[in-house]
């Protein structure tokens, strides 16, 4: 997939024991000349974590995109009426925000970058690391997956044995689960 000039939004959420995975693909995304605007959630903005400081991470994404971070409802919405992006990543999706895509709820940058980026008919992927994906998260996925314009990152339980109703994306399938999604088609095997 050529990524040079591709705008690429990346909205990344709370599930802080994946933020040291995403960074190597938010790499290879400028590496292969993709403008990469981040998009982040209130906890992804503002948590400090035993994984990073909230500071922290907002310097090592910015220092890798050489973009602000979008952060405010008002900010992302601009995404639609300006058709900025031509694919959104959500990466990692949290349950919480699946579940607020899959009903329409949009209180909160990433959920309104999505939302306006929507109204252009362009793609969101959506790479999850969710605690209850095979719970109640289950219905949001299969109401997702039968959503025009939405893409899943292949996905598949983390530790089934400690954390049974756990999933969490192949981040290292990003690129090319985009590469998909660009020409309208969702990666597969999807479950992995």
């Amino acid at each position: 997939m050529d990524l040079a000039g591709l705008k690429v939004g990346f909205c990344i959420c709370g599930s802080f024991c994946t933020f040291e995975t995403i960074i190597p693909e938010i790499k290879k995304l400028v590496i292969k000349g993709a403008n990469v605007v981040p998009v982040f959630s209130k906890p992804a903005y503002s948590w400090d974590t035993r994984f990073f400081s909230a500071s922290e991470f907002r310097t090592i994404i910015e220092s890798i995109t050489g973009e602000n971070i979008v952060h405010s409802i008002i900010d992302a919405e601009r995404f639609g009426p300006d058709n900025k992006m031509d694919i959104m990543v959500v990466a990692p999706c949290t349950g919480n925000t699946m579940a607020k895509l899959a009903n329409g709820i949009t209180d909160s940058a990433v959920t309104m970058a999505c939302k306006a980026h929507l109204r252009n008919n362009n793609p969101v992927v959506l790479a999850i690391a969710t605690n209850d994906g095979l719970g109640a998260n289950a219905r949001n996925i299969g109401a997702l997956l039968n959503r025009k314009n939405f893409y899943f990152v292949p996905f598949g339980q983390d530790e089934p044995c400690t954390k049974s109703n756990s999933l969490v994306a192949k981040f290292e399938m990003l690129l090319s689960t985009m590469a998909e999604a660009v020409n309208g088609r969702q990666i597969q095997p999807l479950l992995i």
